[in-house]
């Protein structure tokens, strides 16, 4: 007999961790979707499961059983964008709300990645073969069709010509002090991203966006969602030691920079964990941190 974990049943970091515990099991949509669980534990997550699979139901009775993949993909341009409205919020960019998919599902409007995850899984449930591309600055959908790939930019609702991407890119390279294009090859940028990496740049979306607003203790949440997913990143580590410290964590702070040099992270990084360490030792109380 087949045993069945109640997964919704459990502690939003527990529920999220179990997610993400094994790449090949990694249900994407449903880990992003946990992440609005911080703000709204709540938050029933296989009702938002359920209400994607209704819109994708919805556009599949539009589309002819032996539409091409051309074709199917101009039916759900159709869908997302015109008929659902679907769209970048450009007068609220940052708001948190934008990366919690159920408010993204409820207003039609959010940022990139998560506009694009959504497009993405009704691209994938329509049969299109559709895969997250973490661009610098802008994530995009790349869908791969037999007369070549097409490019989305889901937040404006257009799809980009090699020029347009070569021109996103100039930023960057100037930044970089490149002048020839060739030593920042645009195929560079344009790698397939995994659920993990999705998720990990949602989630530092979302750290900026509490940091902004001096939202500790959320960020402090979705920092632990970051060492959940990775749990050996020594940046994000010697970060949420810091958010620690700013809310007085004093122990959960010392453990962090301790794990930090048993990772054996780059100079600069231990230089920092060390120091911060034995600050905190020197303070009124110190002893106890030993």
């Amino acid at each position: 007999m087949t045993a069945f974990l109640d997964l919704a049943g459990a502690d939003p970091l527990d529920y999220f961790a179990r997610l993400v515990a094994e790449d090949e099991s990694l249900n994407l949509l449903e880990a992003a979707a946990t992440l609005a669980q911080d703000e709204w534990p709540q938050l029933d997550v296989q009702q938002l499961l359920a209400d994607v699979d209704e819109l994708a139901l919805r556009l599949k009775r539009r589309v002819p059983p032996d539409a091409v993949a051309s074709q199917r993909l101009r039916l759900l341009n159709q869908f997302f964008f015109q008929d659902l409205g679907f769209a970048g919020n450009v007068n609220d960019y940052y708001a948190s709300a934008n990366s919690y998919l159920h408010e993204v599902l409820k207003t039609r409007r959010g940022i990139p990645i998560s506009l694009s995850l959504l497009y993405a899984e009704l691209a994938l449930q329509l049969g299109l073969r559709a895969r997250g591309i973490s661009f610098p600055g802008h994530f995009l959908v790349c869908l791969k069709l037999p007369a070549g790939d097409v490019v989305m930019d889901v937040f404006h609702g257009r799809s980009l010509s090699r020029d347009a991407l070569e021109e996103l890119l100039h930023p960057l390279r100037e930044r970089a002090g490149v002048s020839d294009p060739a030593d920042l090859p645009l195929e560079l940028f344009l790698q397939p991203c995994s659920p993990r990496q999705w998720l990990a740049r949602m989630l530092r979306n979302l750290k900026e966006i509490h940091r902004r607003a001096a939202a500790w203790v959320l960020l402090l949440q979705v920092q632990h969602r970051l060492l959940i997913l990775l749990p050996d990143d020594a940046e994000e580590l010697l970060d949420r030691a810091y958010t620690l410290e700013r809310l007085m964590q004093w122990p959960e702070a010392v453990a962090d920079y301790e794990r930090l040099l048993g990772l054996h992270p780059p100079v600069e990084l231990a230089q920092q964990a060390r120091a911060r360490l034995d600050q905190l030792r020197q303070s009124p109380g110190g002893r106890m941190l030993h």
